[in-house]
């Protein structure tokens, strides 16, 4: 593999240069950050040894062996370091390269890391002839992910990673950029901050919140799903009215249980649904409730919930509903919230109507239920109708 000459690019209020030895610095400070250790492949703890290393050696090596140009992004004007952003890596047999980059805490929210990663591309098309840049990130790392789409990155899918950080997940989003697509200098490109994705970014790249509901005197709790909970679900998912008339895994165990909470923080980390439990005054579990974005229409979700029987009757899940779809309605954006039930089911409709969902009919073999098509009741509520 050649040598890739090192060069200065000066793009949209940015100056990329190959890295210094006076950057050692920089480096070191901005790699103390939290999300840089959590999300980057830097060394934990970061140490001044480790700076030095990368913009003494290791920076230079990769330009002088063809395998990868980072470049330090800084102010254009100031010369006050940025950013990291670079190609990672070169395949010179499918010119093909992958780009990473990370933000330094004090320049976020500027728009850096998407102008210098555009500048990035379009020299490695332009200069490098590449064919292809792509990028990945392990899934849960919305920032990244709103950066490459805003870069002009197509992302279309997963890849379980080689080498997942200690501690983090196996599985990767991708992405991909071809020649002519790079946004120019300037141009808003996709996922603007008006954006749904802008806001589900915001949403689903920090801890899961905690909500809260009344149901008479009783104060409620939507929290996160933890392994205290794992023994009441066990038990709720036991119980006859709940394998009658949901599709839990029949009969339950602890491992089901287990894989429950695993999906839950999985679906989380991915942005496709949220799961909540329902815990009443003393903080101890009373129910589960999901909301779970439709594939096909990002403006759609569906609501599903079990109540532990020991308090059903008391309302909790109506109110638990009412402040999950409020939420979900101003906080991600959504149009529209469907609930549906096995025809029969009338503990659960009556959860759905007393949340304030309308009940808008039967649809004919609308679910699958333990092995066979039946006949599902459907209910929704308007975002218009919390007005």
């Amino acid at each position: 593999m050649g040598r890739v000459e090192p060069v200065e690019i000066i793009e949209d209020g940015l100056l990329l240069r190959p890295w210094r030895a006076d950057d050692a610095d920089a480096v070191h400070r901005a790699c103390q950050d939290p999300d840089i250790q959590r999300w980057t492949s830097v060394p934990r703890p970061y140490l001044p040894e480790h700076a030095h290393g990368f913009v003494t050696e290791i920076s230079g090596r990769a330009w002088a062996e063809g395998a990868g140009a980072p470049f330090a992004v800084c102010d254009a004007t100031t010369g006050e370091l940025l950013a990291s952003c670079g190609l990672v890596a070169v395949d010179r047999s499918l010119d093909s390269g992958e780009l990473g980059y990370w933000t330094a805490p004090w320049a976020r929210g500027r728009g850096v890391t998407v102008r210098a990663s555009r500048a990035v591309a379009r020299w490695a098309f332009d200069a490098l002839k590449l064919r292809r840049v792509v990028w990945q990130a392990e899934v849960g790392n919305h920032f990244s992910r709103l950066v490459a789409l805003r870069a002009g990155f197509r992302v279309s899918g997963e890849l379980r990673l080689a080498r997942p950080a200690e501690g983090g997940r196996t599985d990767a989003w991708i992405g991909s950029l071809l020649p002519g697509e790079v946004p120019a200098p300037g141009e808003p490109g996709p996922a603007g901050p008006d954006t749904l994705d802008a806001r589900r970014a915001a949403v689903f790249g920090r801890p899961q919140p905690v909500l809260f509901a009344t149901a008479g005197d009783t104060e409620l709790r939507l929290r996160p799903m933890e392994e205290r909970d794992l023994d009441a679900i066990v038990t709720t998912c036991q119980d006859l009215d709940t394998v009658r008339w949901t599709t839990v895994p029949h009969p339950y165990q602890r491992g089901d249980a287990d894989s429950y909470l695993d999906y839950c923080h999985t679906a989380w980390a991915r942005g496709t649904s949220t799961c909540f439990v329902v815990a009443d005054a003393d903080d101890d579990y009373a129910g589960t409730i999901d909301l779970r974005l439709s594939p096909a229409d990002p403006l759609l979700a569906d609501v599903g919930f079990m109540t532990a029987p020991h308090v059903r009757g008391r309302g909790f899940m109506s109110a638990a509903l009412a402040a999950l779809s409020a939420w979900g309605f101003t906080t991600l954006g959504l149009a529209r919230i469907e609930w549906r039930a096995n025809v029969g089911n009338v503990a659960s409709r009556r959860v759905a109507e007393k949340a304030g969902f309308t009940f808008e009919g039967t649809a004919r073999g609308g679910v699958q239920h333990r092995g066979e098509r039946v006949d599902a009741w459907v209910a929704a509520l308007l975002a218009e109708d919390l007005a």
